[in-house]
């Protein structure tokens, strides 16, 4: 069988080489047509790797701008004509960029007896932080890119439970299932020594537009309440700055690390750390985070105000703190509890999120919706 997978984005190409690892071990023969433009850098890249097709990409520097959806129309009518080109028998597209839905529509008019897996890793527009608006043009326009069209697929995939729910309407007929997020098992830090003395708190990740920085000086000072914080911000962003100044200045310490790639360093960090934080505007529609794997994948327990998926993994596993409107009784917290609850992230991280996890979900995909057992 061939198998050829669409994908615009370097954000999603961790998850691009698992599927594509699963599908040659299927014995099947597998290509990747890929970007030549960094979307996290935004610049080009030059790459080369066998069975990828990098196509030259027109670079833009706005998140939100017309030239970067021109860029990502440009991306997708390109990615289809080398797409007849290698005339597969599975078609699998990561969205966004929801132009690739439509043109998914058009070749699947042309090729009917293509099998066309659309994974809906995000949703454009409806995960942009704005309260209003969503509906007008053209912001309308932009979302119907991908609504007019999805019913070409044969089957839908999505990163979460939540992302099903609010397409319900749109995505009626369609088979659908969940794929989560996963990663790499790594070596976890055995010997486990947290402060009695303070709180050591993470952030992991972009500190952008959509991170709620209210909401994270409210966690700090109800934490300082009972002891001395320390926030410990790995990744970078516009947003940087005036997150480590105001939770300074609210009498925290902070300490900045920067990007870091290495799971070991990662690792350090995380392994004298109570909670790490995933929070985000409440605006923004997302039902599990790739920075909340992360911190599972260290064995770190979470305090998470992501709606649905998450926030149902942390209450039923016990796997972290669920922000509310009731006060949280940090005073209550201690050596016995915290240790439990990383014994349960592992649990919940190698039964959710792990390669194993992620590669026995893609076998029922490929039993039940492309009629392959091997």
């Amino acid at each position: 069988m061939k198998v050829v997978i669409v994908n615009c984005f370097d954000t999603y190409e961790e998850r691009v080489k698992l599927i594509r690892d699963f599908f040659k071990e299927q014995d099947d023969e597998v290509s990747v047509i890929s970007s030549d433009f960094s979307h996290s850098r935004k610049k080009k890249r030059e790459v080369e790797e066998k069975g990828i097709y990098y196509l030259k990409t027109r670079e833009y520097k706005k998140n939100l701008s017309f030239k970067r959806l021109n860029s990502h129309k440009k991306f997708s009518e390109e990615a289809f004509i080398k797409v007849k080109e290698l005339e597969p028998d599975v078609l699998y597209i990561l969205v966004p960029p929801n132009s690739l839905v439509k043109q998914a529509a058009l070749y699947k008019k042309k090729y009917p007896k293509i099998k066309i897996i659309l994974d809906i890793i995000d949703l454009w527009p409806e995960t942009l932080p704005l309260s209003k608006g969503k509906n007008i043009f053209p912001i309308s326009a932009w979302k119907n890119i991908r609504s007019n069209y999805v019913n070409c697929a044969d089957l839908i995939i999505t990163e979460c439970d939540l992302y099903q729910d609010v397409l319900v309407d749109e995505l009626k007929g369609i088979p659908q299932t969940t794929l989560h997020l996963a990663k790499n098992k790594i070596q976890l830090n055995e010997n486990i020594i947290l402060s009695n003395e303070k709180f050591d708190i993470a952030y992991l990740g972009s500190i952008n537009n959509i991170v709620d920085i209210d909401q994270i000086v409210k966690i700090i000072n109800d934490l300082l309440k009972v002891r001395p914080v320390t926030l410990h911000v790995i990744g970078n962003g516009e947003s940087k700055d005036t997150l480590i100044n105001t939770v300074a200045k609210n009498g925290a310490k902070v300490k900045y690390y920067g990007i870091i790639y290495d799971e070991k360093e990662k690792q350090e960090i995380f392994s004298k750390c109570h909670y790490g934080l995933n929070i985000m505007k409440q605006t923004v529609c997302v039902g599990l985070t790739m920075k909340s794997i992360d911190y599972f994948q260290h064995g770190l327990p979470i305090i998470n105000n992501i709606q649905a998926d998450t926030t149902k993994i942390v209450a039923n596993y016990s796997v972290g703190i669920n922000i509310s409107h009731k006060p949280i009784a940090f005073n209550n917290l201690n050596d016995e509890y915290f240790l439990n609850q990383r014994l349960q992230v592992k649990k919940v991280f190698n039964e959710h999120f792990s390669i194993e996890a992620f590669n026995k979900k893609l076998k029922t995909i490929y039993k039940e919706h492309l009629n392959c057992e091997k």
